[in-house]
């Protein structure tokens, strides 16, 4: 008995003791399949810096990106691959750029390509900021001849002072062999300290008579990228105590290091406006260079520089004061800010009023024109009425432009008694008071759309439009009269129920009564649907153009944009740049930088009527 229950023991014990057993095989299998896992990563990852040092970086992503989460530098290496991939593929720099967002802070990696990786940042940084610089200008340039081009109705001849550096430099050699010129190694703050203030006179730079050969020799060596930037300038030699303070031995060249976009990187040194502006002027043939008031003080230095420099019809110039509109932003740093906080989409936003953004607003050439002789030229500063140049655009438009209909804040209107499915066209003139533009035909049905504004459930005193009960004409189409309406649970109304008389089609001659009220409409089956966007003065015109902190009192209500529009089928036509007055509503132009062939957008250019007129 007791033999027996032994034997029951060891039984229960191996039975208990095979689970814990198996449990510790599994363990023991896993810990050497990670073990060996481990193994095959490190392989993997060894072999991935293997190839990154051979430069096959897509290799190198392929292996690291099989790696678990747990190596953190994969991550940072495979950016870091992608990067040199890009470079090898001679990728641009606004890729390579997007590509080092991408690098982790030097914090957070500090492994084998750590230092590299911050090199490679910085440096396509650099070269980013000289890229966008340099692309920054070349569109300056292709704008402004864009803008004249449109202007003058024909491409203009480009002109670039880069072109004549050769010419300049030339100059600035006579200048320096007629003692006229000298080579100066002041900081930039103590040329200002040695130049004197408006009540004292300037002193001598202790440079200011260096021989004629020293200043040739320097000045070769400044042309030749031999000295820092900021170093070393070349100054006119005319007059220390002039009560000119532009006279004053001014900087006309200075060292400066820069890929330019038209000579590229030729130079090391470049010339100053003041001396530039005449000799550009002089070679070109220019009799005449007009400037803004504060020129005015810097006339005798261009009279200077194109004298000494012996030109044999020297050009003059003549001085005007600046036009400022009321309610408009025109300085150019604070349109640049407008630009750069995404308050306006560019410098062609219609609220604007650089030449671009008047254009694709839709104004005219000729209503530029017509503006700027109402406003004439001046000595003194003064500010011209924004209103001025909103109506020359509304009279150069009123009699040469088609007369549409457009519903932008459509409510539908339902003629009960028309046959449903009919569709008929109407004779429509393109602009009642130019019967030279003809007319058009205009498709009419049961269901149309009416401006919301047209009907009202309960009409104020003299109001003439669709109200229940109240009788209009439909522009160039019947009488109808309200018969009903429709509302959503909120109250707003859906649609509004009418009968139309066909007795009193136009231009059929009815004379049985008269209604006081016509409105516009669409056909609902066939309406083209397009985005209208509803300009205003982009300032605050209550609270004036500017804050007390320098700021933009920039007006919230400056662009209102409209989805669901309906217009007449022929406005799917409408080519970029076409103007259009839209009956009853103001003048508008097909945007040309946002219309495609599937989404209409139109621009209003102005209101149809203002009080404003010009003083005769």
């Amino acid at each position: 008995m007791k033999k027996n229950i032994l034997i029951l023991a060891a039984l229960i014990a191996v039975v208990l003791a095979v689970p814990f057993l198996i449990i510790k095989a599994d363990e023991a299998i896993q810990i050497k399949n990670a073990e060996f896992k481990e193994k095959q990563n490190n392989v993997c990852y060894e072999k991935a810096g293997e190839c990154m040092d051979a430069g096959e970086y897509d290799e190198a992503i392929e292996l690291l990106e099989k790696l678990p989460g747990n190596y953190e530098d994969a991550e940072y290496i495979i950016r870091y691959a992608k990067f040199c991939k890009a470079v090898q593929n001679e990728e641009g720099i606004e890729e390579l750029h997007k590509l080092i967002w991408n690098f982790p802070k030097e914090d957070k990696y500090s492994g084998k390509y750590a230092e590299e990786m911050k090199r490679v940042k910085e440096d396509t940084e650099v070269q980013y900021e000289k890229y966008m610089a340099q692309k920054e200008k070349e569109e300056f340039v292709d704008s402004i001849s864009k803008d004249v081009e449109w202007i003058c109705g024909e491409k203009p001849p480009v002109y670039f002072a880069s072109n004549y550096f050769d010419d300049m430099y030339e100059c600035a050699l006579k200048l320096i062999r007629k003692g006229k010129a000298y080579v100066c190694d002041l900081s930039a703050e103590e040329i200002r300290e040695y130049r004197g203030t408006l009540k004292e006179p300037g002193k001598d730079s202790p440079y200011r008579n260096r021989s004629v050969e020293e200043n040739l020799s320097l000045f070769e060596g400044m042309k030749n990228g031999e000295f820092e930037d900021g170093s070393r300038v070349l100054r006119a030699k005319i007059d220390m105590s002039s009560p000119n303070i532009n006279m004053r031995d001014p900087v006309i060249y200075r060292v400066a290091h820069l890929h330019h976009h038209n000579t590229g990187d030729k130079w090391g040194i470049y010339p100053m406006y003041d001396f530039a502006h005449p000799i550009e002027d002089a070679i070109e043939g220019v009799t005449h260079s007009i400037c803004t008031l504060e020129f005015e003080d810097h006339r005798p230095l261009y009279d200077w520089v194109v004298k000494e420099c012996e030109f044999e019809v020297p050009p003059r110039q003549i001085e005007f004061a600046k036009m400022y509109l009321t309610n408009v932003v025109t300085g150019k740093r604070y349109i640049k800010k407008l630009v750069e906080d995404g308050i306006v989409d560019g410098w062609d936003d219609p609220r604007l009023v650089t030449i671009t953004a008047l254009r694709r607003r839709g104004y005219t050439t000729s209503s530029i024109r017509k503006f700027m002789e109402l406003c004439g030229v001046s000595k003194s500063n003064s500010s011209v009425d924004s209103a001025m140049l909103e109506y020359c655009i509304r009279e150069d438009l009123k009699m040469s432009q088609p007369r549409m209909m457009a519903v932008l804040d459509p409510v539908k209107l339902v003629i009960d008694n028309y046959e449903e499915g009919k569709i008929e066209y109407l004779d429509v003139p393109n602009n009642q008071e130019n019967p030279e533009l003809g007319t058009r035909k205009v498709p009419f049905g049961r269901e149309l759309y009416i401006e919301r504004e047209d009907f009202k459930i309960d009409p104020p005193r003299k109001y003439f439009r669709l109200f229940p009960g109240n009788e209009v004409r439909l522009m160039s189409a019947y009488f109808v009269t309200c018969t009903g309406y429709e509302t959503d649970e909120d109250g707003n109304v859906t649609i509004v129920h009418a009968t139309y008389d066909p007795e009193t089609k136009s231009g059929s001659g009815f004379t049985g009564r008269k209604v006081k009220g016509t409105i516009h409409w669409v056909a609902a089956d066939t309406a083209a649907k397009a985005e209208v966007r509803l300009y205003e003065n982009i300032v605050d015109e209550e609270k004036g153009v500017y804050n007390e902190d320098g700021s933009i009192n920039v007006n919230p209500n400056s662009l209102t944009i409209l989805k669901e529009c309906y217009m007449e089928p022929a406005l799917k036509e409408a080519k970029p740049g076409d103007k259009f007055q839209f009956m009853r509503t103001g003048f508008f132009c097909v945007d040309t930088k946002d219309t495609t062939t599937e989404h209409m957008v139109f621009n209003r250019i102005v209101s149809l009527k203002s009080s404003y007129r010009p003083n005769k």
